[in-house]
């Protein structure tokens, strides 16, 4: 069977009566090379919108016209005031605020930003699909999202309540991430109007995540400790963690570099700011971090406020310096999870092994 484009928005967002749908995409700026991938990503938010448009026809929802903005350079940095609806220069804020759906499909994520407005909007949910591809219509995004539901039911009962995740990775290097004072969140694909819980989803779905502990509770300092390895090509470099910050890389290499650039630059960059398991199997890893990070393990630095954690935009240096990164071990990767070890009540639990679920 082919994709089904008005299913999956049927099955994902459940659109009722009297909604107001948005859908947007950013566009290259500030000397930012335009590129196919780029190109094909706004005509498939445009495709987007006009299967939301048809399918209100029928739910009786309106869907407003293409929301674009200037891109902001930067995975989950802040939002720009202005954008174009349609052919109209508006306020981002105002739409959006009028909006009971947003749906981006982007080249820069906004997650973070949309999940602000979750939290000034009653009634308002958000689905962020930065770097989504055609293809992800054959892979990740034709889904069973039942099974995916299951796993994430499974993955969040273990992570509920745990004091730690360890992680062995397949270099040899090894990290404990603290998940003490912290609630983990499920990504499972379904999104309705007022979902209770967390209303900002990615698209394709299927993770469960959580912020390790920050250390902001007085006397109680983050056990996030260890080494995480990172490669960039053929070239692998080291991040010393102590206290759930990146206290050093290691290596002589161009990514060594870049990152020691990036976080010197801006030292609130260094915070651990996710730890998650993606468990869609349709998933296929092929370097955009969107599907990527569906596939397997990973983790990430940078803003954490929108995931659970206390890091958010105020703690950066300026809004320009503002990101959440994520980096992803799953199979196709060049470094994968050996085994990774959920604690919880005394009792240690084997969730990967060798790069594969042993628990579902």
């Amino acid at each position: 069977m082919g994709f089904d484009l008005i299913k999956l928005l049927t099955d994902v967002f459940q659109p009722e009566a009297n909604e107001v749908v948005v859908v947007a995409c950013d566009e290259p700026a500030g000397g930012a090379a335009d590129t196919p991938a780029w190109q094909e990503r706004r005509m498939m938010a445009e495709e987007w919108r006009r299967a939301f448009e048809a399918l209100g026809k029928g739910r009786g929802f309106s869907t407003y016209p293409l929301l674009t903005y200037r891109a902001t350079g930067a995975n989950n940095a802040e939002l720009p005031i202005t954008g174009r609806l349609g052919e109209q220069e508006v306020v981002l804020e105002d739409v959006l605020m009028s909006s009971t759906l947003a749906v981006f499909l982007t080249q820069y994520s906004a997650t973070a930003p949309l999940d602000t407005y979750t939290r000034r909007k009653a009634d308002f949910r958000a689905a962020s699909l930065p770097g989504v591809a055609k293809r992800m219509e054959q892979s990740a995004l034709a889904a069973d999202y039942r099974e995916v539901a299951r796993r994430c039911r499974i993955l969040l009962g273990l992570l509920e309540g745990s004091s730690a995740v360890e992680v062995e990775f397949s270099s040899g290097h090894s990290c404990v991430f603290d998940t003490r004072h912290r609630k983990p969140e499920a990504d499972d694909g379904f999104l309705p109007r007022r979902k209770q819980g967390d209303r900002v989803i990615n698209l394709p779905s299927g993770e469960v995540f959580i912020v390790p502990y920050e250390g902001e509770l007085h006397g109680d300092p983050s056990r996030t400790v260890g080494t995480i390895p990172v490669a960039a090509g053929r070239e692998v470099c080291l991040l010393r963690i102590d206290g759930n910050r990146v206290v050093k890389v290691e290596g002589a290499g161009g990514e060594a570099a870049r990152l020691r650039r990036l976080f010197d630059a801006d030292p609130t960059r260094a915070n651990i700011a996710e730890v998650a398991f993606g468990c869609n199997e349709w998933a296929r890893v092929t370097g955009i971090v969107l599907e990527d990070e569906k596939a397997g393990f990973h983790w990430a630095y940078g803003r954490s406020e929108h995931l659970g954690g206390t890091v958010g935009p105020s703690k950066f240096v300026s809004p320009e310096t503002v990101l959440h990164q994520d980096i992803v071990y799953a199979k196709g990767n060049p470094i994968q999870v050996a085994r990774a070890v959920v604690v919880k009540g005394g009792r240690r639990t084997t969730v990967m092994r060798n790069g594969a679920y042993v628990i579902f």
